[in-house]
């Protein structure tokens, strides 16, 4: 797994900055109004940051701007970064912030003058998150990135604070590792040994092989793999933070490792995007693992369907008829429409063994929530308000975009059949919703549930607030969250 950028806490102390080396960061109000900090770097570098709160551009400084001085007369740090802040500010405001000092110092060592600064936890969070890049695969070594050293004068509280903080930004980080993975490298195999590691953090890792799941009657899930040579698995991690008694909230994830689109070949340009298919299981996967870093005072088990959509003499054929585990029967119009039949055995099968609270899938579902909702927002449809409404209350407060979107009964009639209980497309009308529409099917009365469709968020072409292009970890912060508000233990 990456590894995450050192991060340490000291005691404030505003006489060491002239013998800080590498970067140094200090903060100054849209006012032009300088901390203890700043004071003394002003002092230092013979008013080079007052020179700078005079000039015209930083009357144009939003807040959470980071402005570099290079080089600055003395002081020993190759760059100086004025960190443009109100007193008052909110912790999304403190991670983009962060966020900008991550970019702004690249690999090198960074000194961050907090003093007494109420979100400086929030401040790490986004140079945790930004602070990432993945360099498996290239042969040159990668550069290793310098320690961040945040000076704050309480700095025990604060990094009691950041904790929990750097156990959702390992989540985070390894939802990335996961989804930038070629699919040479993360097969279904590897995939399921890499959750299976997780077993040291306390997480109860069990995995149902290909004889398994046929006796299960997973008959859909394992349609879709039927035509490669790697084996299909579902991947179950329990972990058991809560009330002994208290039903779990299950996290359902795609994890299609390399999609094809099967016999519906996929165009060429573009298919190597597709490793990219197995983002919901990442998330699923990052946001356990955080879960069991912060101990969360949860019951909560992650299902992933992990699967390979290969093109062969043993593939499903579109018109072809399979029964799922709850018994209703599919016609396959589009073998392309394979995450759908990986989740909908895998949802049955969670509510049939854990009786959960809640159900959550997610999954990097179809092409059309691109086209309604862009790269900001994943797609969010719900059965139940008050479930749903945590959850985007939850994604609003991490920076997650989140957009609730409908269901109906006129979408679900775009699924009927004429061989079987349903096609598993309904047309291009309404692609997003009719895919959900799908997944509820095999939602059992009574069952709150969300279904997460982050085609366009997992993995992007450009850089994000706290990523750079690629993997994004999109949901691991929002999910945490969600556990967090609503189904830990007092």
């Amino acid at each position: 797994m990456s590894a995450l950028t050192p991060i340490r806490f000291s005691t404030f102390d505003p006489k060491s900055l002239a013998e800080v080396e590498g970067h140094l960061a200090v903060v100054v109000t849209p006012e032009g109004t300088m901390d203890q900090a700043a004071r003394s770097a002003n002092r230092l570098s013979k008013g080079a940051v007052a020179r700078l709160i005079a000039s015209d551009g930083f009357a144009k400084a939003k807040t959470g701007q980071v402005i570099t001085l290079a080089w600055p007369a003395g002081l020993a740090v190759e760059a100086l970064h004025v960190v443009v802040l109100p007193r008052r500010i909110t912790a999304i405001e403190a991670r983009k912030a962060g966020a900008k000092l991550a970019e702004a110092r690249g690999n090198k060592a960074l000194t961050v003058k907090a003093g007494n600064m109420s979100r400086a936890a929030d401040l790490a969070l986004g140079l945790a998150l930004r602070s990432y890049s993945f360099d498996a695969h290239r042969s040159a070594d990668a550069e290793t990135p310098g320690t961040v050293t945040i000076g704050h004068n309480k700095p025990e509280e604060i990094e009691a604070a950041f904790a929990p903080l750097l156990a959702v930004a390992e989540g985070v980080h390894m939802t990335r590792d996961l989804v930038n993975e070629p699919a040479n490298v993360l097969t279904t195999t590897e995939f399921a040994a890499r959750l299976e590691d997780m077993s040291a953090l306390g997480l109860e890792v069990e995995v149902l092989e290909e004889a398994e799941l046929e006796k299960l009657g997973m008959r859909t899930l394992l349609c879709v793999g039927q035509g490669s040579a790697s084996p299909s698995k579902v991947v179950v991690m329990k972990w058991n933070g809560g009330d002994k008694d208290a039903a779990p909230l299950a996290l359902v994830g795609k994890g299609v490792v390399f999609d094809t689109g099967g016999i519906s070949l996929k165009p060429a340009a573009g298919m190597e995007d597709m490793t990219m298919d197995m983002g919901g299981a990442g998330v699923v996967a990052g946001t356990m693992r955080a879960l069991a870093l912060r101990k969360a005072k949860a019951n909560v088990v992650g299902l992933v369907g992990l699967v390979e959509n290969m093109p062969s003499g043993t593939a499903i054929r579109p018109g072809d008829v399979v029964k799922s585990m709850k018994g209703d029967t599919v016609e396959i119009i589009n073998t392309d429409a394979e995450g759908r039949l990986v989740l909908c055995d895998v949802l049955w099968y969670a509510q049939e063994r854990f009786k959960p609270a809640g159900v959550i899938d997610l999954a990097t579902l179809t092409g059309a929530i691109i086209i309604g909702l862009g790269h900001d927002n994943a797609g969010v449809f719900s059965n139940d308000d008050k479930l749903c409404s945590a959850f985007l209350k939850a994604a609003e407060a991490e920076g997650e975009g989140a957009w609730r979107m409908p269901l109906g009964q006129a979408y679900d009639d775009q699924l009927k059949s004429n061989v079987a209980d349903m096609k598993n497309v309904g047309g291009r009308p309404a692609g997003s919703i009719t895919a959900a529409q799908f997944l509820q099917r095999f939602i059992k009365d009574g069952t709150p549930w969300i279904h997460l469709d982050i085609a366009g968020v997992a993995s992007v072409k450009s850089n994000t607030a706290y990523a750079p292009k690629g993997a994004t970890g999109w949901g691991v912060m929002a999910l945490s969250r969600l556990v967090q508000d609503h189904f830990e233990a007092e």
